[in-house]
């Protein structure tokens, strides 16, 4: 695409937001790819979140052996923050007016951040969120088929949105400043920032997709199906997995609320929030006469889930002989 005037006189900042986690063999690709961008001016912040392997020592190989023309930043947190708060803390330390987020285990385009950012000037700075396509990359480095997303030009207002959810993938967003700035950080313990930030920009200034894959993005990690060698390993999923889902509740709820969609927002979460209400009442630590009361009285919950709840956290040894079979029968 030809260089426009606006585009040579004003080119402002961009942030692009590497962070990682117990990822030593895809990182350096993940770095490199960050490294390797043709917008200018760029920062680039690399973030690892307490890994316990060798992931920070290789980013600071990466970050050692660089002399190109971006400022280059490493931290790494003392704890673990998860992702949701992970990607708040850089976006407070970011300065660019644009902030792509990107992960230790995918690879950016070089030339990933200049064509959204020329995508970005072009809309006069409209827009609050652009997403691209993605390349499915697999744990061998070969790549397979595009990977596309929903055209989020086609969202304008929360009935859009709840009307019919945009299948999105974070790592291949880039985020306008002011989303912080108006919305605040997110929720910790979300590991699903991506319907968030969506709904955010849907809400203020608008997102848009740009049909080119600009990022290469690795299975494995969230995107991994998992096998359970245990009734524990499973239990302890659920669990996680409720954080994640009643940080996303009241994140949208109060993002909701600050746009004036609060009561839409409460009427479109309330069986979700129910379940998520249910799970952690019966995994907490309450007598089992008060569990048991729960499973006849949660009449918001559908009593399939009740039950299968209810077994997981109260007798979860009772399934022992269904994962051993799975398990085996897999491997």
């Amino acid at each position: 695409m030809p260089a426009t005037p606006h585009r040579e006189l004003a080119r402002p900042l961009a942030s692009l937001m590497l962070i990682t986690f117990n990822q030593q063999h895809s990182v350096a690709e993940a770095i490199r790819g960050a490294l390797s961008q043709t917008w200018s001016p760029l920062e680039i912040l690399i973030s690892d979140d307490a890994s316990s392997d060798d992931t920070f020592a290789v980013a600071q190989q990466c970050v050692r052996e660089y002399a190109g023309p971006h400022a280059v930043r490493l931290y790494r947190n003392e704890t673990n923050l998860g992702i949701s708060a992970h990607l708040s803390a850089l976006a407070a330390r970011a300065s660019g007016e644009m902030l792509f987020v990107a992960a230790g285990d995918d690879i950016s385009m070089p030339e990933r951040c200049e064509r959204v950012m020329n995508a970005w000037l072009d809309s006069g700075k409209r827009y609050d969120l652009i997403a691209t396509d993605l390349r499915d990359l697999d744990a061998d480095g070969n790549l397979h088929d595009v990977m596309t997303v929903t055209d989020l030009s086609a969202y304008h207002s929360f009935d859009d949105w709840s009307r019919n959810r945009p299948h999105v993938v974070g790592a291949a967003h880039a985020w306008a400043r002011r989303l912080f700035t108006e919305f605040g950080p997110m929720e910790p313990g979300i590991y699903g920032e991506d319907q968030i930030m969506v709904f955010r920009a849907i809400m203020s200034g608008g997102a848009f997709t740009l049909r080119e894959p600009l990022v290469q993005y690795r299975r494995g990690g969230l995107s991994r199906k998992r096998r359970w060698r245990t009734p524990a390993d499973f239990v302890a999923r659920i669990k996680l997995a409720n954080v994640n889902g009643t940080g996303e509740t009241r994140q949208l709820q109060r993002d909701a609320d600050r746009v004036g969609a609060g009561d839409a927002m409460r009427a479109l979460l309330a069986k979700k929030a129910a379940r998520e209400d249910y799970v952690a009442a019966v995994f907490s630590d309450r007598p089992l006469s008060r569990k048991l009361a729960m499973l006849m009285s949660a009449s918001s919950v559908s009593a399939g889930f009740r039950i299968r709840m209810f077994v997981y956290a109260t007798c979860p040894w009772l399934m022992s002989p269904f994962f051993f079979v799975k398990w085996h029968l897999r491997a």
